[in-house]
This record gives structure tokens, C-alpha cells and sequence, in this order.
């Protein structure tokens, strides 16, 4: 094997030179460290990726039937929260909250108390609520009110039943029995609502409504009538009834259902 003959003298100090530096820029330049998986939520292959996916999938090919409450509030809070984990934070809303309407109906600051929750997600909680609402309440635009009460009955649960403070509100109408207005008279403790019968009348002559529904609140959940819903009904019946406005009935909302004061023949 034929020898190599040995560079010059020069080449051979400018040689190891190079090497020297080249070494010594190694063991000074801090070397990088690789971020764990479990430090970044944002991580391309972060573990909630394909749960995310499959969850979607599922959605895409069965709707709502073959989801649970807690994964559609996952979905919801998958455009909210889109670098975390959703699935514990949902099932943490349902915990608190008891069931997918409950955690919609509930307050912002109610919301706001469960970990993982702040202003951002609360808020856009509350907007799907109130797309709910404003569907349901379209059903009743120019129909008549008492050959849909079923829609009624739907509206009146889902914006009221969990208040956590008692609501009155009348549902004012027109001669057909459609729809004309739909307002909150008055709001008041977890078991009372200051109610005037004179205004409730007075309101209903300025919107010229021949017709009204009284409707309240029961946020311990029990629909059932005291005596002072049943004695303010009365009144405001005797109030209404000379000046040529009908009250067709009062009806009382709570978590779990609702009592009609008609249904149960005190109107």
C-alpha cells in the first residue's frame, strides 16, 4: 500500500488549529433540549389530537344521537379551548352543573367558578344559550301562541328554569293570540318577585294587548304554587278582566317541569 507523504509544515499548524477551535466551539455552545411532549398542549402530536378527531368523526356520521352530554360541550369548547385538553373540564361543567342545559342556563359567574373557566369561555358559552333561545322564541313569531303552547312551554324552560333568582315575565298578545311582546316585568330574591298588578295592566294597554301569560321562576326547582302566586294571579286577573284583557294563564317554571295555574283550575 503506497505511503502518504505528511503536508507541509504550514498546513499542518493551520490543520490542527482549525480542529482545536472546532472542539472548543462544541463544548461551549449550550446544547439544545428537546421539549418533552407533555410540556405543550400545542404539540402537533399532543395525546387529545386523535381523541379530538374521533369525536368529530363521530359527530359527522351519527349527530347528536351517539354523543353524550359531556362530549357535545367537549365539541363546543373544542373552538374555545383549542390547545387543552377539553374532555375534564367538560365533565367538570356537568358535575357541577348536573346536565348540558344546566351548565347553558347557568351565570357567568357561576361559570366562571368552575377551574379551566374564564371570561373568554363562559361568554361563548352563554352565546350558544342565547342562539338556543332566540330559535326556540322564533317559533312563536306570528303563530298563535295557544295552538302552540308545546313551543311555549319549550321557550319559557329553556330561559328561565335556571335563573338562579326568581323572574316574572309576560308574554303579551295580540287579538289573534299571536305573539306582540315578550318582557321581563321584574326580578327578585331566590323565593320572591315583587309583582304590580296595575303595571302588568298598564303595560298591556300601552302595547294594545287583548291577552296575556304571566310567567315565573321557581329556582329551587319545585314548579308547585304558593299561595301567593295563587293570590297575585287572582288579582291580576280581577285587574285585567274589566278593561277587556284576558289572562289565559300563569305558568310556573322549575328545573324539573313546570305546573300550569289553568291545568290545575285556580285561573
Amino acid at each position: 500500500m503506497a505511503s502518504r507523504s505528511a503536508p507541509p509544515p504550514d498546513e499542518q499548524t493551520s490543520f490542527i488549529e482549525d480542529e482545536r477551535g472546532f472542539f472548543a466551539e462544541q463544548l461551549t455552545k449550550p446544547k439544545a433540549i428537546k421539549k418533552p411532549a407533555s410540556m405543550g398542549d400545542d404539540e402537533p402530536g399532543a395525546h387529545y389530537h386523535g381523541h379530538r378527531e374521533r369525536l368529530k368523526t363521530k359527530y359527522r356520521e351519527h349527530g347528536d344521537t351517539g354523543l353524550a352530554d359531556y362530549e357535545i360541550l367537549e365539541l363546543l369548547l373544542f373552538r374555545s379551548i383549542p390547545r387543552r385538553d377539553t374532555k375534564p373540564l367538560a365533565k367538570a361543567l356537568i358535575a357541577r352543573f348536573g346536565t348540558l342545559a344546566g351548565v347553558l342556563g347557568a351565570p357567568l359567574g357561576l361559570l366562571q367558578e368552575v377551574k379551566g373557566v374564564g371570561e373568554a369561555v363562559a361568554l361563548d358559552l352563554k352565546l350558544v344559550a342565547t342562539v338556543g333561545h332566540r330559535m326556540l322564541k322564533s317559533e312563536l313569531r306570528g303563530k298563535q301562541v295557544l295552538s302552540s303552547w308545546s313551543s311555549v312551554i319549550d321557550y319559557c324552560h329553556a330561559i328561565m328554569a335556571y335563573e338562579p333568582r326568581e323572574q316574572f315575565r309576560i308574554l303579551f298578545l295580540d287579538k289573534r293570540n299571536a305573539l306582540i311582546a315578550d318582557e321581563v316585568q321584574g326580578h327578585g330574591t331566590v323565593d320572591h318577585t315583587p309583582v304590580y298588578p296595575r303595571e302588568v295592566v298598564r303595560r298591556a294597554l300601552e302595547l294594545s294587548a287583548t291577552a296575556i301569560i304571566l310567567v315565573h321562576n321557581h329556582p329551587s326547582g319545585d314548579p308547585t304554587p304558593s299561595r301567593a302566586d295563587i293570590d297575585m294571579t287572582k288579582t291580576i286577573v280581577d285587574t285585567a278582566k274589566p278593561l277587556g284583557i284576558t289572562v289565559h294563564d300563569h305558568i310556573i317554571i322549575g328545573k324539573d317541569g313546570h305546573v300550569s295555574l289553568k291545568g290545575l283550575r285556580l285561573i
